[in-house]
């Protein structure tokens, strides 16, 4: 009998074609909860569901929009229906400018099936992660391989240790292929193992050198004031970042004030294993007054991100913030007018002194420094241009006189 051979199934994305944005209610309102969609479960929400297109481009019968969320045409919906109608739900939904019809394709069924031996990377949460529910549970899985003794009858489903991963049976792939079927493309994992015992052993050192510089930071951002322990903002795999990873940590200050911190700039570098390294040798601070509701998306944490990812992506701007007070512009978009220039950039100054941080702190790999940022104002910035040499010392000097300091506002009186 020959081994049963499964695929998982993901959007073949190319230059041309359409791209999905967030599932909408009846009324334009984004919905509340669109990993309900991806849950392996039936989902909960009653009502029309209509999907913007975030690009527009050339329709695809599977489609990937916000979430991982799969949507498909009809001709390939009535697919799954005649070939596995008990692993998946179909839920019609309104694609804006397309006729359709179309669908969400929720696969129900969650199976435990992961071969984590076999799978060529895998690597877990910790406590120092910050979300303690996950502790244990994987957070990264490359080169997947499910057992499929465990899979029973299933033609679709959701591996119930990594339910991102849609996976389909190879009858349901060959099914497709023969419909002609536009926008997907399979990757199996099922056959022999892919992992390789050195990889492995590198892993485990990557993972005990992340795990320790990861440890020190957060007992200095502990030290700073009160650590939300749960909240780490935005974590996103991949970027220029020295581990691959990016993170953000928010803390409050004694003072009331809202601290967020860049948490992986001074990361091992992933790629350098006999030793231990503190990445780029700094992170970033940006402290506000100002409330902040929604924090993820405010306006300080996008400003905070984007002058983050510039430094990462730049050796000259981090040589010259080496060499003390630096001056950027980044994208403005999404943030608040009063921050903008006429070319519609935000503008910031890097690495203001203030007693109530520390300059520099050690992590096993070495010393890091803690850099301010300061939003600044469009004429701030225009006074700045002009002075050449020494404004961005007199800048400094003014925000420390003006009593403010390094920390930001949305909106404020300019200093020059």
């Amino acid at each position: 009998m020959m081994a049963k051979r499964y695929f998982k199934l993901s959007e073949d994305v190319a230059e041309g074609f359409w791209c999905l944005g967030h599932p909408l209610d009846f009324a334009g309102r984004e919905l509340d909860d669109p990993w309900q969609f991806t849950g392996g479960s039936p989902a909960h929400f009653e009502g029309q569901v209509r999907f913007p297109l975030s690009l527009e481009g050339e329709a695809r019968d599977y489609s990937h929009a916000a979430f991982g969320t799969p949507v498909v045409h009809a001709r390939l919906a009535a697919l799954f229906k005649e070939l596995t109608p008990s692993d998946v739900e179909l839920i019609p939904v309104e694609v804006d400018s397309h006729p359709g019809p179309y669908f969400i394709l929720n696969a129900i069924r969650l199976l435990p099936c992961v071969d984590v031996e076999a799978s060529e990377e895998v690597s877990y949460y910790t406590e120092e992660d910050g979300f303690p529910e996950k502790v244990g549970t994987l957070s990264s899985l490359f080169g997947m391989r499910i057992d499929p003794s465990k899979v029973g009858d299933a033609k679709v489903f959701r591996p119930s240790e990594w339910e991102v991963a849609l996976i389909v049976s190879e009858d349901i792939k060959e099914a497709m292929e023969r419909a002609g079927i536009t926008g997907a493309k399979f990757k199996e994992v099922t056959g022999p193992s892919t992992a390789d015992p050195v990889r492995r052993t590198e892993m485990k050192k990557r993972g005990e050198l992340r795990d320790q510089a990861r440890a020190a930071r957060e007992a200095v951002w502990k030290g700073l004031g009160t650590l939300e322990e749960d909240f780490v903002i935005s974590m996103v795999l991949g970027g220029d970042w020295p581990a691959g990873s990016q993170a953000w940590r928010v803390i409050r200050r004694p003072s009331g004030n809202t601290l967020v911190v860049t948490d992986g700039l001074s990361a091992p570098f992933a790629d350098i294993l006999d030793r231990p390294t503190a990445g780029f040798g700094f992170e970033l601070a940006m402290e506000t007054p100002e409330p902040l509701p929604d924090l993820e998306k405010s306006w300080l944490v996008q400003l905070l991100e984007r002058v983050g990812n510039e430094l990462a992506g730049h050796e000259k701007l981090r040589d010259a913030l080496e060499r003390g007070t630096l001056s950027m512009e980044v994208a403005g978009a999404h943030l608040p007018e009063t921050l903008l220039t006429p070319e519609g950039r935000a503008a910031v100054l890097l690495g203001m002194t203030t007693e109530s941080l520390p300059a520099r702190f050690t992590v096993p790999g070495g010393e890091v420094r803690l850099v301010t940022v300061k939003a600044l104002l469009p004429s701030e910035l225009k006074w700045l241009l002009q002075q050449g040499r020494g404004g961005a010392a007199e800048l400094a000097r003014r925000f420390t006189e003006a009593g403010d300091g390094y920390v930001s506002r949305s909106w404020r009186q300019p200093v020059v």
